[in-house]
Formats: structure tokens, C-alpha cells, sequence
């Protein structure tokens, strides 16, 4: 079987995406295009093909173009994240630092202590619109057992925010959303909620009941109040 070999390229034989091609025996000029194919035959009859290529300026990624890519879906995923995040850490800040707040009763009107306990007796409990949070009245339960109570209990279930009403059968607070229970302190003794109720102190100023930021520590647990 016969067998063929490449011969290599003559010194004069030149193949370039950049420049012109140049040969000895003549002279000439090529315009460079983006891909050039220069076919040349061999003694032996076989054709050698040599390929140049070469990537477009405009097509070379422009790093400031990616960089301001990334930037924009960085901001495009934080904000929404952000919205989300902000009523949750205002929760579970929710009593925070400030100053009292008046305890209204269900249709707006101030809760005062004397009139209050005309109409209620030892174990009523009233629920009440109580500190704000970013502008929302928390629902606070004020109660009395022989005295008035000193300390407010917010209603508002740790576990997705459901007002939890007072059973007075179970002596407890249980939340109609998911079976939570509280104790008649508010500390919780069943979940899912993770964390017992907020405190509020309440006070007496001018006969009218005020809700202050319960920031000592939680008397239910010995430890450092979560919401403060």
C-alpha cells in the first residue's frame, strides 16, 4: 500500500487572521476576515487546510457590563427579602423601647381603671388595643384577680401571628389557628408556638390604663425578655 506524507509548509507560505498572506513568487494582498481557510496542495495530491480565527471585539464580554448584571439581580432578590424580613424583626423586637401607651377598649374609647372595674369582676379578662408596633396597636389582655393586674399580655401568637383568645373552660390561652397553648401568664406550655407571650407593665396614670415596654427580665422564664 502506497503510503503519503504531508510535506511542511515553505517558509514563503503564511496563514493569518491579522495580516495579509504573502508568497514569494507573487505578490499580493488579502483583506483579513474573521475566518480565513487556505487550501494548498501537497506533491502527493492531499490537500492541507489551515484554519484562523479570530473573536470579534464586539463580541469579547465587557466585565463593567457583567459587574452592573450582577449588581442589579443582587438588588433585584435583597429588596423583596428585605420587605419580608422587616415586619418579622419588628415582631420580634415588638415591644421595644419608648414611651406608655393608653389602653383603649373595642370601640376606641380609653380604658379606665375605675370604670372598668365597675363592670368586671375578680377573673375578667378584657382584650385591648395596646402598644404599637411600625404603627400597629398590638391586642393586649388586661385582667384583674382580687387586684387589678399590673402587667398586660399580648395576644399576638409567636407562632404565625394569630390573636389568641382566652378560654375560660381551660383556664388558658389557646390559639385558634394551629392549637397553641399559654398558661394564664402567657407562658407558653404547648406548640408549635416557640415562644410564650409578650409582656406589657401596666400602669395607672390619671385613673387611665397605660401599657409601658416590658424590657427586665421575663419573671415566667428568669431570663431576658425575646421581644426586647
Amino acid at each position: 500500500m502506497a503510503s503519503s506524507t504531508l510535506s511542511p509548509s515553505a517558509p514563503s507560505q503564511l496563514c493569518s487572521s491579522k495580516s495579509g498572506m504573502f508568497c514569494q513568487s507573487q505578490t499580493f494582498l488579502v483583506k483579513p476576515t474573521r475566518t480565513q481557510m487556505i487550501k494548498k496542495e501537497t506533491h502527493k495530491g492531499m490537500r492541507l487546510t489551515c484554519q484562523a480565527t479570530s473573536i470579534p471585539a464586539d463580541r469579547v464580554p465587557d466585565m463593567g457590563k457583567r459587574e452592573l448584571t450582577n449588581l442589579i439581580l443582587l438588588w433585584a432578590l435583597s429588596l423583596p427579602t428585605g420587605f419580608m424580613l422587616v415586619p418579622y424583626g419588628a415582631f420580634l423586637s415588638q415591644l421595644g423601647t419608648g414611651g406608655g401607651t393608653i389602653a383603649k377598649d373595642a370601640t376606641g374609647n380609653n380604658v379606665i381603671a375605675a370604670e372598668w372595674l365597675k363592670t368586671h369582676g375578680p377573673g375578667d379578662r378584657t382584650l385591648t388595643q395596646g402598644l404599637k408596633v411600625i404603627g400597629v396597636t398590638q391586642p393586649t389582655w388586661w385582667w384583674r384577680k382580687t387586684t387589678l393586674a399590673t402587667y398586660g399580655i399580648n395576644a399576638v401568637c409567636t407562632h404565625l401571628g394569630c390573636v389568641v383568645p382566652w378560654n375560660q373552660a381551660e383556664n388558658k390561652f389557646i390559639c385558634p389557628c394551629h392549637g397553641s397553648q399559654n398558661n394564664d401568664q402567657g407562658r407558653v406550655v404547648r406548640g408549635p408556638a416557640p415562644l410564650s407571650l409578650a409582656l406589657a407593665h401596666a400602669d395607672i396614670d390619671d385613673g387611665k390604663v397605660v401599657f409601658v415596654p416590658w424590657v427586665e427580665t421575663d419573671f415566667r422564664a428568669g431570663e431576658a425578655p425575646w421581644w426586647a
